[in-house]
């Protein structure tokens, strides 16, 4: 029994070793058959396969690159449309039909849109205000001509009782308990929101403005070619004195743009605090300075400490094109609105000081993330970063 056993399998062995061989000739001829028959662009997660490979090439898909695989519909299909000139995420829309900016002009609820707004004004205002500077910005407020669109920021969450003012009504009023302008900026002056406006003033709430004419202003600050400015600042009794010898006024000047200060605070005349600095409770941005400085607000960071020494960063030559203007000039009067708004710590911090130290905080950090992005940039670039006196 054992020897018919044997001489059996000897004798199917050789049958089953050639069906494989022709199974395996058969199956290398179609295959490759198949493989010639296939575009050599098509990528080959467009095969029909079998359901364990279809799987992996469903993965493979939602990693590829989203304009790849639109750019392969145009190839293959022209009939769809794929515009790359468009704004990112546009891509699929036909020129004609991108409104790639926007705007903050109100609108009514009827008649034809296109006989909505028979004036549009040219610049922008923003304060950041709590109900109880209502007097002082009413104020200011009217320092403004029509010219200017009127935004207000309220951080205190109450917006309805300022319309006791008439130009209230027409304001744009954004509210957000407990915030800064610069959570505000970022998250609602996007440079192609604020686009139509050549001028954006962004201003904290405790500004005296007697000397001060908005249109005068921006005559001064066009003859001079200032793209980043603010008003000079006369002390007020309570602030005794102005932080930065650059933004204090001098009487007999329209424009300022360098400044001497004490000795150790300024090692290079041409940078900043003595030029090419403006501070950031009153700053002035043109157009596309405020495009490039939106860009360089911090996400999670709220009170801006450290953003003026860096607003260089958007102008060139910046000791040229940043300046204090003398001639329409404010007083800062320093009331602690911020302070107010912070909380008791557990530690026994009063709040005012554990709002002093975040801004300490912030400004720290966001000088380590600069100089950490320069250094990134210059290694890039082959350059070695501690060669640089001067940081471009």
């Amino acid at each position: 029994m054992g020897k018919v056993n044997r001489r059996s399998f000897a004798v199917r062995k050789p049958n089953e070793s050639m069906r494989l061989i022709v199974l395996l000739f058969v199956g290398g001829f179609f295959g490759l058959i198949i493989g010639l028959s296939l575009p050599t662009t098509r990528p080959i997660t467009k095969l029909n396969l079998p359901y364990g490979l279809l799987h992996l090439s469903c993965i493979q898909d939602k990693n590829t690159d989203s304009s790849s695989s639109s750019q392969d519909q145009l190839l293959n299909d022209p009939s769809k449309i794929w515009v790359p000139r468009n704004p990112r995420g546009a891509e699929r829309l036909p020129p004609g039909i991108v409104q790639a900016e926007s705007d903050l002009f109100l609108r009514r609820l009827w008649g034809i849109p296109s006989e909505d707004l028979t004036f549009k004004p040219k610049y922008l205002v923003t304060f950041t205000v709590g109900y109880e500077q209502k007097k002082n910005i009413d104020a200011a407020v009217k320092k403004f001509s029509e010219n200017f669109t009127v935004l207000l920021f309220h951080y205190d969450g109450r917006t309805t009782e300022w319309d006791e003012f008439e130009w209230s009504k027409k304001a744009i009023h954004i509210s957000a308990q407990k915030q800064t302008k610069w959570w505000y900026a970022k998250r609602f002056l996007h440079p192609d929101i604020v686009a139509p406006y050549e001028y954006i003033f962004m201003w904290d709430e405790d500004l005296g403005v007697e000397h001060f004419n908005a249109e005068e202003y921006i005559k001064l600050v066009r003859k001079h070619g200032l793209e980043i400015s603010q008003p000079a600042l006369e002390p007020s009794k309570s602030t005794k004195g102005v932080c930065w010898n650059m933004t204090k006024k001098r009487d007999g000047s329209e424009v300022h743009k360098e400044a001497e200060e004490k000795p150790g605070k300024c090692k290079y005349p041409l940078l900043p605090p003595c030029a090419a600095f403006v501070e950031i409770m009153a700053p002035v941005f043109s157009r596309n300075a405020w495009r490039c400085v939106w860009h360089m607000i911090q996400n999670e960071f709220v009170h801006g400490w450290g953003l003026d020494f860096s607003f260089r960063k958007c102008v060139e030559p910046a000791h040229k094109k940043i300046g204090v203007v003398d001639a329409q000039w404010i007083v800062h009067q320093g009331i602690p609105s911020l302070g107010n708004q912070g909380e008791a710590q557990t530690t026994g911090k009063p709040p005012w000081r554990a709002v002093k130290e975040r801004c300490g905080m912030e400004w720290r950090m966001f000088q380590g993330r600069l100089t950490n992005a320069e250094k990134g940039y210059y290694k890039s670039k082959g350059i070695d970063f501690t060669d640089l006196v001067l940081h471009n």
